[in-house]
């Protein structure tokens, strides 16, 4: 694809892709972000512009890359609501402000040392610890290998071990 075609490819679906987007997502932000990336995608993978076959892909891309980030937001809300709903059963226990103190400061460390993983381990260990997925139900979920999945949740608890340890 060259430039022009790119050029007259953007001005022609920009606006389409993004407005479907926007119907799936309700973030006109965010389908603006997503329609953008579709359309960086297609530019890298180099694709010869054929009128209705580029527009299928750019839809098809668009349509993946809005569902891999519902999937990450679900998650990332399981894993908030999760967290919190452990702190106030915790909370409601502890009469001791010194162990609600520590136990706060604990939380906020690990919850830093989380966000501070590579984006594939974070979300093989999210996966796993808050979905409670197998090796083998995230190997599917992300289509990879069990065996890719095993050695990304090895770097991640490697990884975490040595953030919080750190810490101390």
């Amino acid at each position: 694809m060259t430039k022009e075609e790119f050029k007259i490819c953007f001005d022609r679906w920009f606006d389409e892709v993004r407005n479907y987007i926007t119907y799936r997502c309700c973030d006109g932000e965010l389908a603006t972000d997503i329609a953008q990336e579709a359309f960086m995608k297609v530019w890298e993978k180099g694709v010869a512009f054929q009128q209705n076959q580029t527009k299928g892909l750019l839809y098809k891309i668009a349509n993946e890359l809005w569902i891999s980030q519902y999937r990450k937001s679900k998650s990332e809300k399981k894993y908030k609501l999760s967290f919190s709903l452990k702190v106030n059963v915790s909370a409601s226990q502890r009469n001791d402000t010194e162990d609600q103190m520590y136990y706060e400061e604990l939380k906020t460390k690990y919850e830093q040392a989380v966000s501070q993983l590579p984006e594939k381990q974070r979300v093989v260990f999210l996966l796993s610890r808050m979905e409670n997925l197998t090796y083998k139900e995230i190997a599917q979920r992300l289509e990879v290998s069990a065996k890719a999945v095993e050695k990304r949740m090895n770097l991640a608890l490697k990884d975490l071990r040595k953030i919080l340890n750190h810490d101390r």
